[in-house]
């Protein structure tokens, strides 16, 4: 069946149909069982972990230390409550399409494309800022002689791709030795800062006296909690990617629920230490705009020591595992949405390896242009920021429908809490959504402007081409059929 013809899978006849079925599929076939629990745990804080080495600082000069801190509390509860609805979700449908699959049976095909599209902008923006911060770290320690410019970036994306294309299970080996490289690092760098800890020094930023309950510890009054919100994620964002490892996992009824609540126990941890260590060390106006908050805190006022250089080192070695990991969630998410039809199907097509290369390249590239053109990596990661919280009130939002609609479908993992923990991760998803407007309103209406693109694609020409025999499709047909039935 040729690429480019528009061919309905599901009135063709039925004989050549389910070959053509069989061939469509076998083309875009990932390998399964390629990673146990350990690798999906890794695959988890890998995502995440470079938001500790920076970025989560600048919540600082929005909210002061108490403003961040009740953030952080309350964007950790959202994540906790999204991870256990999304590990039930993934025991049910352990496919690739991870937030799209989920939404395309409790939302229909409009719900599966607005979540991922939404997942596609996060992460497909944010590999591209983070591939800036690599060469601004590059520049600053002087490595290799280089500037941080387009060689940088084309050297990150082509040979981080290069390992994706190798196979999934060396690009999630490659992924956990980083990480733990990064974790010890962070570890390392608390046992250091603590050494020099003040608690005086954390709500050392100057108050606004103008500010609604504004105080030493809210700085910036009340409204500062909302406005560090975007800031707290840092500490969490992107482990809602594990879901998209689910078809090539091994046992992922088992092993993605374990993942997802092993890999967010550890951002917890990390995120309390790396937060209190590193105000407490310097202060918290020290490093409220520190591009590297924790070389900083080490530094103080006597220049660079050993472990400072260290964790400079280290902070490279985050950036690296991010931008590694959120490179692979991105052509899974891709993937499965081309393999249904919501985008070109060509996208989905896989190689002997059994990688997306396409869902790999194509991405690579884009993300490569916007670096190079762009340069602001922090506009990027806001328009990253909008897009992951739409996905995630809207894949709270299935979770809820689906206990709802069908509380008798099958489920090998239940959420503890039920609809309640899922209704908490949907409100605290919307109002962080709200909070990005607060901090960059540029972001967020580009981020709108990349949906309403999209959005015309999907109205007018891909919905009325999807693919019937797509695994997130015929769970979602086989639940329209049962309701079929009920109703007769």
């Amino acid at each position: 069946m040729a690429e480019g013809t528009d061919i309905d899978l599901r009135t063709a006849p039925s004989a050549s149909a389910k070959g053509a079925q069989d061939d469509y599929l076998h083309r875009r076939t990932l390998r399964r069982g390629s990673a146990g629990w350990l690798l999906l745990t890794g695959l988890g804080v890998a995502y995440v972990v470079s938001g500790d080495f920076s970025g989560w600082n600048i919540g600082l000069s929005k909210g002061g230390f108490g403003g961040l801190a009740a953030a952080t509390v309350l964007m950790g509860i959202m994540y906790a409550c999204l991870v256990f609805s999304l590990a039930e979700l993934s025991a049910i449908l352990p496919t690739a399409g991870g937030g799209y699959g989920f939404a395309r049976r409790a939302l229909g095909t409009w719900g599966g494309f607005l979540t991922g599209t939404a997942i596609l902008i996060e992460y497909i923006l944010a590999p591209a800022a983070i591939s800036l911060f690599i060469g601004d770290y590059v520049e600053s320690l002087g490595l290799f002689g280089l500037t941080s410019g387009w060689p940088v970036y084309l050297a990150c994306f082509a040979i981080f791709i290069g390992i994706h294309l190798w196979g999934v299970g060396e690009a999630l080996r490659f992924s956990l030795v980083v990480t733990a490289i990064a974790v010890a690092a962070l570890l390392v760098f608390a046992i250091g800062a603590f050494t020099d800890f003040d608690a005086s020094r954390l709500n050392d930023i100057p108050v606004d006296a103008s500010a609604l309950g504004s105080s030493s510890w809210l700085p910036f009054g009340v409204l500062g909690i909302w406005a560090a919100f975007p800031f707290g994620m840092w500490f969490f964002l992107g482990v809602e990617g594990v879901p998209l490892a689910a078809e090539e996992a091994k046992d992922p009824v088992r092993s993605m629920p374990r993942a997802l609540a092993i890999s967010l126990s550890v951002l917890v941890l990390l995120a309390v230490v790396t937060f209190f260590a590193a105000t407490g060390a310097h202060g918290s106006a020290a490093i409220k705009d520190a591009g590297n908050p924790l070389v900083v805190a080490l530094q103080g006022d006597d220049g660079p020591t050993a472990l400072s250089r260290f964790v400079n080192y280290a902070g490279l070695a985050g950036l690296v595992a991010s931008f590694f990991s959120l490179i692979f969630a991105g052509s899974r998410q891709l993937f499965a949405l081309s393999r249904a039809g919501y985008l070109p199907r060509f996208l989905s097509l896989t190689s002997r390896r059994k990688s997306p290369y396409l869902g790999l390249l194509i991405p690579g590239a884009i993300g490569f242009a916007l670096a190079a053109w762009s340069g602001n990596g922090g506009r990027m990661l806001n328009v990253a920021v909008f897009g992951a919280t739409i996905s995630y009130a809207l894949m709270a939002l299935s979770h809820l429908v689906l206990r709802r609609r069908e509380p008798g479908l099958e489920r090998p993992y239940r959420t503890p809490g039920g609809v309640l923990t899922s209704s908490v991760a949907f409100v605290l998803a919307l109002f962080a959504l709200v909070a990005t407007f607060l901090v960059d309103k540029d972001a967020a209406f580009i981020a709108l402007g990349v949906y309403a693109i999209a959005l015309a694609y999907f109205a007018f020409y891909s919905r009325h081409r999807l693919v019937a025999h797509a695994p997130e499709e015929e769970f979602a047909a086989l639940a329209a059929a049962e309701a079929e039935l009920a109703r007769d």
